[in-house]
């Protein structure tokens, strides 16, 4: 196929799947849109230099996303190595995203998760993956990602159960 053809069809992919990729990203960015941007585009980057071998796969939505997936736990390991900082006052305007349904208080006990434990929350609830493709997406074993799925849920369970009412502050 001619790198015209390719180079069309791998711009319809990102046209139709864009959106999806940054809600996957800024579950595990907790939020963070700028950071989800950056994962995106650098899972985006790897899917274009091995577009011809991923088009043909059943599903290069899923390649896309594991790559999401395995640049957010490499940029975890290496946080001294990124390259951009964070500054004061943004030099640009930000971008905006189309709003998911996660609430504000669902983003925040996210970012209070390991980053693996998180991938493994939002590949399990977010995406609906089975045990055995978060495993293979992750390169663990099923025990990890369902001990690490348990310890996760029951964190943000913890962290986002409702405060009980005081007897006293009921309103009429």
């Amino acid at each position: 196929m001619q790198r015209r053809a390719l180079d069309a069809e791998f711009a319809c992919f990102v046209r139709d799947n864009r959106t999806d990729l940054v809600r996957t990203a800024r579950l595990l960015a907790s939020g963070d849109p700028h950071r989800a941007e950056d994962l995106v585009q650098t899972a985006l980057v790897r899917a274009y230099v091995s577009w011809g071998r991923i088009r043909t796969s059943d599903h290069p939505v899923a390649y896309v996303r594991r790559s999401i997936v395995n640049a957010h736990i490499d940029e975890s390991r290496r946080p001294w190595w990124r390259r951009e900082r964070s500054v004061d006052q943004l030099p640009e305007r930000p971008h905006t995203t189309p709003a998911d349904d996660l609430g504000d208080a669902v983003r925040a006990a996210l970012t209070t998760l390991p980053p693996k434990m998180r991938a493994v929350v939002v590949l399990r609830h977010w995406l609906d993956l089975s045990v055995e493709q978060t495993a293979e997406w992750l390169g663990c074993s099923e025990g990890t990602v369902k001990s690490q799925n348990a310890k996760g849920v029951a964190k943000l369970r913890q962290l986002l159960e409702p405060l009980p009412v005081s007897p006293g502050r009921r309103s009429r």
